[in-house]
């Protein structure tokens, strides 16, 4: 049985992510983070999600019930738990949340003592141990072996903190008017207070959670709003989080979204030029637009490209000694400040190129043209291997003699497959996304 996709364990809540699923995979991962235990205490945190009191429940009672003892923090944002696990000294951290997923899912999201996700090795040892009843049952403790769990509520001061620390201390927010959508999300509380803090005159979006309407119709996924309310209430910026808030969507002063390639190249060159880029170049992923490529090119930066997930883009950056990168979709990692995407983070970041440079959104953060380029996901009944698909094979070479990139694969966390494709002509690169939608669509849903 596989648990862990490309960003934790995640699925719909009560149907396969289950209370019971919960409490074996919190016993399994205890017993695999005893091995290197050094305080014998996990951390948790929550999204806003009604599931997550269920989740979070089981989780404990896993945990407790091999020994560990357990720090309940309550909802912040998932690179709040990467950084607080660090800061706290605790063996893990642990993360209820979807991301961006609507309120029905519910995940969770694993952290080594020091804050960092979780390797493949590691998350296959885990659900080894998952599937060891023998080992699980051998775990459990009694008596006065059993763990204790104890909730805090005043973390959040750490985290923010360190939110204002990836600030410049030479400027502050006085005079920016910004408006920020929480995707009545994880950092709902957070994300006003950081930059009303900093002094920047803030009109929040989406920041009532009830438990079911974390990312409905706002958010990181639904901008309508957010680029709305830059237009009405005349501001610098728009930013929106997502449901756990590592992720943002920048949107400028014109009311327009920017694309997250060409804000990573914006933040790329910003911080060369600045001398705080590391490594000669930026990572992001095989989904980036080749107009990145060749703007880190003209600024005589390399471009790595890694497998789709944030914590890929992390292995290489460690593995090539950078300091920046991230994903098309938002995920954007300065590793000086944080271990994870952090959307905070990244828009303190984008505030400071802003201020520093004293340009406007719309110019700053679009330093390049971007090839046509068209994602689609099509909804899929099963995840047949896509060597085995007859006929692909034919459909790939006809793209690859007219010039057209293209990645196939498919969705870590939904019964979806992911089509991209790019290319200079947008007309010849349409006609041929409408012929792979039909194809897949027969192949995969008959």
């Amino acid at each position: 049985m596989k648990l862990f996709g490309t960003d934790g364990v995640r699925g719909e809540a009560g149907t396969f992510l289950t209370a019971g699923l919960a409490m074996k995979i919190a016993m399994a991962a205890g017993i695999y983070f005893k091995a290197h235990s050094k305080t014998n205490r996990i951390l948790i945190g929550k999204d806003t999600r009604r599931s997550g009191y269920m989740i979070e429940n089981a989780i404990v009672s896993g945990l407790t019930a091999i020994g560990y003892d357990v720090v309940q923090i309550g909802p912040m944002p998932t690179p709040a738990i990467a950084f607080i696990t660090e800061n706290m000294r605790c063996d893990a951290g642990i993360m209820i949340s979807a991301s961006h997923n609507s309120y029905e899912d519910n995940g969770i999201k694993f952290f080594d003592g020091c804050g960092d996700k979780l390797s493949s090795d590691a998350e296959k040892e885990i659900e080894e141990i998952y599937l060891d009843e023998e080992k699980l049952q051998n775990a459990q403790t009694s008596a006065k072996e059993i763990g204790k769990a104890k909730r805090i509520d005043d973390v959040i001061g750490r985290y923010i903190v360190q939110l204002k620390n990836s600030f410049p201390r030479d400027i502050s927010l006085k005079g920016m008017r910004i408006v920020l959508d929480t995707a009545n999300g994880a950092g709902y509380i957070v994300g006003p207070t950081v930059l009303e803090e900093l002094g920047a005159d803030i009109i929040v979006l989406h920041n009532q959670p009830d438990g079911f309407n974390i990312n409905e119709g706002c958010g990181a996924l639904h901008t309508k709003d957010l680029c709305e309310s830059v237009v009405k209430y005349r501001a610098d910026l728009g930013i929106a989080l997502d449901g756990d808030a590592d992720r943002l969507v920048i949107v400028d002063e014109k009311g327009k979204v920017v694309d997250g390639d060409q804000l990573l190249g914006a933040l790329g060159a910003y911080m060369h030029d600045t001398g705080t880029l590391k490594g000669g170049g930026i990572v992001s992923t095989v989904m980036s637009n080749q107009g990145l490529d060749d703007y880190m090119n003209g600024k005589g930066l390399k471009l790595f490209r890694s497998d789709v997930g944030d914590k890929n883009v992390l292995e290489i950056m460690k593995k090539e000694k950078i300091n920046f990168g991230g994903e098309q979709s938002g995920h954007v990692i300065s590793s000086d400040f944080a271990k994870t995407g952090d959307g905070l983070v990244s828009a303190l970041q984008v505030l400071a190129l802003l201020i520093k440079t004293k340009q406007k959104a719309s110019k700053a953060l679009r330093p390049f043209n971007l090839y046509p380029q068209k994602l689609v996901n099509i909804n899929i009944k099963s995840k047949k291997p896509l060597e085995t698909i007859n006929g692909l094979d034919d459909k790939l070479k006809e793209l690859d003699e007219k010039g057209i990139r293209h990645l196939i694969r498919y969705s870590g966390t939904e019964n979806k497959l992911r089509v991209l494709l790019e290319c200079k002509n947008s007309k010849k690169m349409n006609s041929h996304m409408d012929s792979m939608i039909e194809f897949f669509q027969k192949a995969l849903n008959a």
